[in-house]
């Protein structure tokens, strides 16, 4: 059905959205726009498509058809969101396989002596091999909403072309918070995972909990102890990766074998979630991993060594799996590529974030914030999200509990009763009845309160 990301985005009555194509869709696949900034990837029905998201992009926008109730769309709304969340116009755009090769062998050798450099010598190789990062065109920096804005133009389309001018929906947070905020910890190194406790102390301080990613062999050793003081004191124990050594998804048939071992560690450590080192991805073999969520996938990976972005700040299933995407920059590129110790971009990106109602994640390495400077920003974004917990009721949670309520959510329904909505499905209690409003063209929300 084309309107089914449309309806589980909203968790509305599909009759708001009926959606057919314009036309036969194109043998070829490419960028093109869907209104005058929404980049889109994939087959559409007219006009052309180009292989790179900077040139001249035709506008699809122009050719949507009212038909009756029928919308007449001149491209499939459900594949070019996939496109984007799974990341494949950045496989399918790659010019020639040479370059690839070339990346894996670099990345190999920078592995074999990655453990012997200091962080003031990695960050010089880092530098050379993201140099040019600045001028991606797409996915748009220092966030992208691309799969929102999409969602959002295919509901006004809607509304105005069946004569509405507000539609009931699903609030997409519980308790009608505006947006989440997840914090979450990589730990790289002895020295990091020693900090752990430490770090903790300071999260409470805020009241701020987080999770923690551990590599379970090689990086260091994980006492059963350590895993326990992480559960004991209301944090989140993950298994990041297996080793740590960047080949997780260099070999299908190797990583199905380290997959194996990786999901016997989840079960060791009580853990219901998976991050891969480095953010290193391939969303085609996620079913191999036996966990709840996921989180490697970023909003836009400029500073990552594994370019792409899956152009949302929301998150979403990738079959059986909960996707929750790192929708900030790390901290490393931050303090290292970047080289800024304020909160600036992180304002910027939480702002740009929460304009949309969406999640905002980071990843903050213990290892990295050991340094003075280092660790008061962090104090000090710890004091900004306090603030907007406090001011704006944004929702600070786990992953364990964002996965819980995101899956409730996809299960719930919107009912009419006596002239009035009300939701039906796990978790109830907690769910808001919102409303879409129509204001110059533009969406508006506004929430019920709880009764």
């Amino acid at each position: 059905m084309l309107n089914r990301a449309l309806i589980d985005r909203y968790k509305c009555a599909e009759s708001v959205a009926t959606f057919g194509l314009a036309g036969e869709l194109s043998k070829d696949t490419g960028f093109f726009r869907f209104g005058q900034e929404t980049i889109c990837y994939g087959q559409s029905v007219s006009g052309f498509r180009s292989i790179h998201p900077a040139e001249s992009l035709y506008d699809a926008a122009q050719d949507v058809k009212v038909d009756g109730s029928t919308i007449k769309l001149p491209f499939d709304p459900a594949k070019v969101i996939d496109n984007l969340r799974l990341e494949r116009y950045a496989t399918h755009a790659i010019p020639n396989g040479s370059r690839r090769i070339v990346k894996k062998v670099v990345r190999g050798a920078y592995y074999a002596v990655r453990p012997l450099m200091p962080v003031s010598v990695r960050k010089h190789f880092q530098k050379l091999y993201l140099r040019g990062w600045h001028r991606k065109f797409f996915p748009r920096w220092p966030v992208d909403r691309s799969v929102e804005e999409i969602l959002e133009r295919l509901l006004v389309i809607s509304m105005k072309a069946q004569g509405i001018n507000e539609i009931p929906f699903i609030w997409f947070w519980p308790e009608g918070a505006p947006g989440c905020v997840l914090m979450t910890h990589d730990v790289e190194t002895t020295a990091g995972r020693d900090f752990c406790s430490q770090l903790m102390d300071i999260n409470d301080s805020f009241g701020v909990k987080a999770s923690f990613q551990i590599v379970p062999e090689k990086r260091y050793s994980v006492p059963a102890e350590f895993l326990a003081n992480i559960s004991e004191r209301g944090f989140e124990v993950a298994v990041q990766d297996l080793n740590h050594d960047g080949h997780l998804y260099s070999d299908r048939d190797e990583f199905l074998r380290r997959a194996k071992r990786i999901n016997q560690y989840g079960k060791e450590f009580g853990a219901h979630g998976f991050r891969a080192a480095v953010l290193y991805r391939n969303l085609d073999w996620l079913p191999a991993l036996d966990f709840s969520y996921e989180m490697s996938v970023p909003n836009v990976a400029h500073l990552d060594p594994q370019q792409g972005g899956c152009c949302t700040v929301f998150p979403y299933f990738i079959g059986d799996i909960l996707e929750l995407p790192v929708t900030t920059t790390q901290d490393y590129p931050l303090f290292y590529i970047l080289r800024q110790n304020c909160l600036t971009l992180w304002k910027t990106q939480v702002r740009l974030i929460l304009e949309k109602y969406g999640l905002v994640s980071f990843i903050v390495h213990p290892d990295y914030i050991i340094e003075e400077k280092n660790q008061q920003t962090y104090k000090d974004l710890l004091g900004y999200l306090s603030q907007l917990r406090r001011d704006e009721k944004v929702w600070i949670a786990l992953p364990l509990e964002i996965d819980s309520w995101w899956r409730a959510r996809s299960q719930m329904k919107l009912v009419s009763e006596n002239g009035r909505w009300r939701i039906e499905g796990p978790q109830k209690e907690r769910a808001r009845v919102a409303y879409a409003r129509l204001e110059n063209d533009r969406l508006v929300y506004h929430k019920e309160e709880k009764s």
